[in-house]
């Protein structure tokens, strides 16, 4: 075995050091793996600290002796856990990578008197060679719990975001009975993201904890639990990656629906480019625009017949008056500053607000007339009419 060559003095070195070794990996393992960036709580907290800790007092222990690792179960129950959290074999691997080189770094620290360079590269074959034993057997854990649960799960699953999604709760027990055979504990609060027709058991494990998603009437949503919880809405963006979801409000599990409506809601805008730039549209930040257009056949009705002067005009023209109104009302009617956003002279600007005064009927010196056709104008940038 690689650590029968390293020196039992090495061991007597590194040992004291294990609890601030157990922190260090800890701190590294939350800060460069995304899926970990969570308070240490619960199951999860337990098994990564004392995961860790019993990892590297077995290997001390080991250190001068050719014999082989124990049994290696309790490392298959760590990968079994982490398939049946939700997170993902890559964020368990880099887990032990990032591991490895803090234990790496660390031991060398405290053992420095006794390495020579004949030692230290024994030593390093050692931690590492160990290191790769712990994680397949992690590994082989997460596969069989993967090929064993997966397949029921999910559909029990898919049968659970079905029954939140239908509308308001009117029989919370059924809910709470199928949340129990999909091995999904109600979270107290959640919110849907939408992901129009993506597939969202691609992007479940790089969402965070607990989150699990379905396709449900061709629409494909993932439900969050705490999504205000900390690290939550950083580690939901940098999931998605290049795909586009929105995020609906956080509600209590019995209004699911209300989040799902509001994120799907958003979601024709943001796959056009309405809400922003950033993969993760909030749709909260979006009210208004939500509203706006919230019955399409309705805000096109609005804008047809509220912007009707445009529709008589050249396209050339209708350009221009478009800008000039936008402008306009964007700087509450003042002239100057229009001209300044416009770049042309107040004159022109006078004039091209006579043209339009005139049109419009006297709608543009009616307070209620200027909203309504402000609005107008930002459903029909919302809907991709001007």
């Amino acid at each position: 075995m690689p650590w029968a060559g390293v020196p039992a003095a090495v061991a007597d070195m590194v040992r004291p050091g294990l609890p601030g070794m157990v922190e260090d990996i800890i701190a590294a393992v939350r800060a460069e793996v995304v899926e970990y960036d969570q308070p240490l709580e619960g199951e999860f907290g337990r098994l990564f600290r004392d995961g860790a800790g019993a990892a590297l007092q077995q290997f001390v222990d080991l250190l001068g002796y050719d014999v082989d690792l124990p049994d290696v179960g309790v490392y298959e129950a760590i990968g079994r856990a982490e398939f049946r959290a939700g997170r993902t074999l890559d964020a368990l691997q880099s887990a032990y990578r990032v591991g490895a080189r803090v234990a790496w770094r660390a031991a060398v620290g405290l053992a420095q008197p006794a390495l020579d360079p004949r030692t230290m590269t024994v030593f390093a074959e050692a931690i590492f060679a160990y290191i790769d034993r712990l994680a397949d057997a992690a590994v082989a854990g997460y596969a069989r719990e993967q090929s064993v649960l997966e397949g029921s799960v999910q559909t029990r699953r898919h049968a659970l975001v079905t029954l939140l999604l239908s509308g308001d709760v009117r029989d919370p027990d059924a809910v709470e009975r199928a949340a129990a055979d999909a091995g999904w504990p109600l979270p107290a609060q959640l919110a849907v993201v939408a992901l129009g027709d993506a597939d969202p058991l691609r992007l479940v494990h790089r969402m965070p904890v607990g989150t699990i998603g379905a396709t449900v009437d061709g629409a494909s949503v993932l439900v969050v639990p705490d999504p205000d919880g900390p690290g939550r809405r950083r580690q939901l963006a940098a999931g998605l990656r290049r795909q586009a979801g929105v995020l609906g409000p956080t509600v209590p599990w019995t209004r699911t629906h209300v989040s799902a409506r509001r994120a799907m809601s958003g979601w024709t805008l943001h796959a056009g480019g309405r809400l922003g730039s950033d993969p993760l549209a909030i749709a909260e930040a979006h009210l208004l625009d939500l509203a706006l257009v919230a019955d399409e056949a309705l805000a096109g009705d609005f804008v047809r017949t509220r912007l009707a002067p445009l529709e008589a005009m050249t396209p050339a023209a209708r350009d221009r008056a478009t800008q000039t109104l936008r402008a306009w009302l964007g700087v509450h009617g003042d002239v100057t500053a229009t001209a300044g956003v416009l770049h042309i002279h107040p004159q022109s600007v006078r004039y091209r607000l006579a043209g339009l005064r005139k049109a419009f009927g006297g709608a543009l010196d009616d307070p209620l007339g200027r909203l309504e056709v402000a609005a107008a104008l930002r459903i029909a940038e919302l809907l991709g009419s001007y």
